[in-house]
């Protein structure tokens, strides 16, 4: 991981918006890549970055969540749990290929290509700066928050 500026990208975002990461660099921006919208590790995630948004605000940081599911699904997701950030949609893997969250899971004893749940760092010169790869939720945000203070 070097500290050399992360390529934009642009994608759909709730709210009617369009998020581009060039235009978010005011902040410190922690990007979430999870599976699925309303599933339930993927719900406890959102929940626990909603319960500690207040304080990620504090240290001037924003929260962005991705997953391939629609804008409609993410409406839904979003306004049912109250996420007081927005997702964006990657269904065509823009984002998911650039940070490189597209693994080969096994799901029921199947494998099928999916998100690896993953979490990243961008600072305000737009460098990558942390990353965790397959992200277990329990005592996840905490530790994000964490090193979002240390900063």
């Amino acid at each position: 991981m070097n500290n050399s500026r992360f390529q934009d990208f642009e994608l759909p975002s709730t709210g009617g918006k369009n998020f581009k990461l060039s235009e978010h660099l005011s902040k410190t921006l922690v990007i979430y890549f999870y599976p699925k919208d309303a599933t339930p590790g993927c719900t406890t995630q959102g929940q626990q970055f909603r319960d500690h948004f207040a304080e990620f605000n504090a240290c001037n940081t924003e929260i962005f969540g991705i997953s391939r599911d629609s804008i409609k699904s993410h409406e839904n997701f979003k306004a049912k749990f109250e996420f007081p950030f927005d997702l964006l949609s990657d269904n065509e893997e823009l984002a998911c290929k650039l940070f490189d969250v597209i693994k080969m899971k096994k799901m029921y004893g199947k494998e099928v290509r999916g998100i690896e749940r993953s979490t990243f760092i961008i600072n305000k010169e737009g460098a990558l700066i942390r990353e965790w790869r397959g992200v277990k939720v329990d005592g996840h945000i905490p530790e994000v928050l964490a090193f979002i203070r240390s900063l």
